[in-house]
């Protein structure tokens, strides 16, 4: 059976996109920590980061930074944090979280709660910053 971030990928399931290739996606996590975080996966189905071959994960971080500076500029932080768990979705993919405090990162506590509006334009000004750099 394919991965939510696989159906996704199809279209199966919407989601917030940030930015694509032929390879890799990004788009809004809908349990994000705070405003911003967004998750970054290959368009194939891997289930560990560390199983990718080497040119697919080289390609992932490469395309993780031009997420990561998108982020940064559309949305107030002090840095971009990074997680890698998989634990929770059985598909390679990377954590990307704006981060003020180290608590910013913390998956233990709840998540935040947005509305549909809301990640659209959050979702709206990182691709634009993304389309700029």
């Amino acid at each position: 059976m394919p991965s939510i971030f696989s159906r996704i990928v199809a279209g199966e399931i919407p989601c917030h996109k940030i930015a694509e290739t032929d390879a890799y996606l990004a788009f809004l996590d809908i349990n994000p920590r705070v405003e911003g975080h967004t998750l970054v996966i290959p368009k194939k189905e891997v289930s560990y980061i560390f199983d990718l071959e080497d040119e697919l994960l080289a390609g992932l971080m490469v395309f993780a930074k031009r997420v990561a500076k998108a982020i940064e500029t559309a949305v107030p932080c002090a840095r971009i944090g990074v997680a890698v768990i998989g634990l929770e979705v059985p598909h390679a993919h990377i954590h990307l979280v704006p981060l003020n405090t180290m608590a910013d990162l913390s998956f233990e506590r709840p998540p935040m709660r947005f509305s549909h509006e809301q990640l659209a334009a959050t979702a709206q000004r990182i691709q634009e910053a993304y389309q700029q750099g």
